[in-house]
């Protein structure tokens, strides 16, 4: 079956990257979180790598939100 070539569409995205080692005593060299803004603009994806334990997951900017208001209620 051929492709059809319309259908697809590339998109530029806005990301982050850093290394963890510079905001956490408890990570490694390697570990590092990348952060990568939804092409809708609506939300993002967030990935989290740690020598034994890789998270990603997505979030809403309301959701983001509503983490930070809980943070300072903490």
């Amino acid at each position: 079956m051929p492709i059809d070539l319309s259908k697809i569409s590339t998109e530029k995205v806005h990301q982050a990257f850093c290394e963890l080692k510079e905001f956490c005593y408890l990570s490694s060299d390697n570990d590092f979180i990348v952060i990568t803004e939804w092409s809708n603009g609506e939300g993002f994806d967030v990935e989290i790598s740690r020598k034994n334990n890789d998270q990603k997951f997505s979030l809403t900017h309301g959701e983001l939100e509503a983490i930070n208001f809980l943070k300072k209620l903490v």
